[in-house]
């Protein structure tokens, strides 16, 4: 895509600016670092824009203070008082089930993390946001807490001009087919690989 000039241009009966106003499917995953990341700075772009935000994290604790969630009410509250940018709202969905497991069984997990799905899917029928970053959601759907099947028609058939971008690893197939933009976080180097820990303004 040479200077942002598409290579192909399909027979849809579309014009260019209808074509260019679609909603995108974004999924970011691999094993790279970087994957939540580039979706909190695709909706920093979106908030920019006035657009209403919606952010829910599924795998991260809920006692974890994770600097975008910090920035991105922040910028919520320059809407309300100013009108700047677009609305936020920040959810950390189900039980904020992590890597450290916390107290309930697996059922009560899936449970909890389908009861977040079935709230964002509620959400995408009204329109609520007009952009959704669903991070980590790649993984309840990988350990099949959430069928992954019911989850690619929700998000093919949602109205209007939603974006949603969803972050993690092990992407399952049939999501990365119905996406607009996929995008693998391919590993390099990592500091973890010479026993160096995550560190404040990098990791969080």
């Amino acid at each position: 895509m040479p200077k942002g000039v598409p290579a192909v241009l399909p027979n849809d009966g579309l014009t260019t600016r209808q074509r260019r106003n679609q909603p995108i499917l974004a999924v970011h995953t691999g094993e790279g670092k970087g994957k939540s990341t580039a979706a909190f700075g695709m909706a920093l772009r979106a908030w920019n824009q006035g657009f209403d935000i919606g952010v829910f994290q599924f795998v991260k604790s809920a006692k974890w203070k994770v600097g975008e969630e910090a920035a991105f009410r922040a910028l919520g509250q320059v809407h309300e008082e100013t009108g700047a940018g677009g609305a936020v709202e920040w959810h950390k969905m189900g039980e904020g089930w992590s890597w450290a497991r916390k107290s309930g069984s697996e059922d009560d997990h899936a449970a909890a993390a389908l009861e977040g799905w079935r709230e964002i899917a509620r959400r995408l029928r009204n329109q609520t946001h007009r952009f959704y970053v669903l991070d980590e959601f790649t993984y309840p759907l990988k350990w099949g807490w959430i069928d992954t099947t019911e989850v690619v028609q929700t998000l093919l058939d949602r109205p209007g001009n939603q974006h949603v971008v969803i972050t993690g690893r092990d992407a399952p197939q049939a999501l990365i087919d119905a996406a607009d933009l996929v995008t693998g976080m391919t590993k390099v180097k990592h500091p973890m690989d010479t026993g160096r820990k995550g560190q404040r303004g990098i990791e969080w």
